[in-house]
């Protein structure tokens, strides 16, 4: 069991990663340092990013939750 969450846990961390950077930048963060808040769209966000935010909103859940899993199962002895 400790070693399926541990994949589960390695492959939502870099599903999760990526996630974020496929994010567009906001502004007044670290990614306007990269030339990221040149263009501003003062519209409500499109389709494709309210989906992205609830796919990465998802992953990182169940990220949370393989987290306490595994912090559960390691600390009463589960094997």
């Amino acid at each position: 069991m400790t070693l399926i969450l541990t994949a589960l846990l390695v492959i939502t961390s870099c599903l999760l990663i990526l996630m974020v950077l496929l994010h567009k930048g906001r502004g007044g963060g670290l990614s306007d340092m990269f030339g990221g808040g040149v263009s501003s769209s003062l519209g409500g966000s499109s389709v494709a990013e309210r989906n992205l935010d609830r796919l990465t909103v998802g992953i990182g859940v169940i990220w949370f939750a393989c987290v306490i899993a595994l912090g559960l199962l390691l600390a009463y002895g589960g094997i």
